[in-house]
């Protein structure tokens, strides 16, 4: 080990986990004994230490001066235990919307400028076994991302889209105007949707999923190929989603009223 040694980000990163995993393991660890292991020097283990108790990741012990978890996780926890528990709660009932539409479902959730879909059910009619699980699409040009991005304060809206709209696909909307309007109907019918807006040849329609207190938490969508879900059979498949996204709601959570 060198007093001289640098790393680069990523592997600073690498290290900082490393401490994490290893404080899971064995409970509470000095620093001489995480520089070892990492293979470190102490004042670089030090400060990876130090830069994880400042998130509250870790904590120091008092009595030996050694590190053991802290607090701060279960904040992360936490979030991803909402995550969880909406795919065990809207699982089933996805299913038997997939099977009643024949297409495939989704539910996803807002992060940041972003949609992302945290579970997928294909229908019996999906000719394709393309995952979206964990994938980031744009708001704008999703029905998913519409219906999250329509019920978020006025300010955060503005925001978003004056990040700029870019062009998935030639029918992407790209106007504020526009838009602006679309949101607005999907406030007054409870459901929004795209029209080869993402990939060319895919609709979709997307209802909110709601939590205690009637915030959107998620949306639940269903995609399909143009031909079998053109745009006139939309208003039938959004009944179909909206009760489906009303369900999940009271199983989150959501008393209607």
């Amino acid at each position: 080990m060198s007093n001289t040694e640098t790393a680069s980000p990523v592997q600073s990163v690498d290290r900082a986990v490393s401490i994490l995993e290893m404080l899971a393991g064995r409970g509470e660890m000095g620093i001489t004994d995480l520089a070892t292991r990492l293979g470190v020097h102490k004042s670089t283990a030090f400060r990876l230490a130090s830069a994880l108790e400042r998130r509250g990741l870790i904590e120091q012990t008092r009595e030996r001066g050694g590190y053991r978890l802290g607090f701060g996780l279960l904040r992360l926890a936490g979030a991803m235990s909402g995550q969880i528990e909406l795919n065990q709660q809207g699982r089933p009932v996805c299913r038997r919307l997939a099977d009643e539409v024949g297409e495939t479902v989704n539910i996803a959730v807002l992060d940041e400028s972003s949609a992302v879909n945290i579970d997928q059910v294909l229908g019996r009619s999906s000719i394709t076994t393309h995952n979206w699980v964990g994938q980031r699409t744009p708001l704008h040009a999703t029905s998913s991302g519409k219906v999250l991005l329509a019920h978020l304060p006025a300010d955060r809206v503005a925001a978003l889209i004056d990040e700029g709209l870019e062009a998935s696909t030639p029918r992407t909307v790209t106007d504020p105007g526009v838009l602006r309007e679309q949101l607005a109907q999907a406030i007054v019918d409870g459901y929004a949707y795209t029209v080869e807006e993402l990939e060319a040849g895919l609709n979709a329609v997307a209802a909110p999923i709601r939590g205690p207190g009637g915030l959107v938490i998620a949306a639940v969508s269903v995609s399909g190929p143009s031909f079998r879900l053109p745009e006139d059979r939309i208003p039938a498949v959004a009944a179909r989603v909206t009760a489906a996204a009303t369900e999940i709601s009271y199983l989150m959570g959501h008393l209607p009223g």
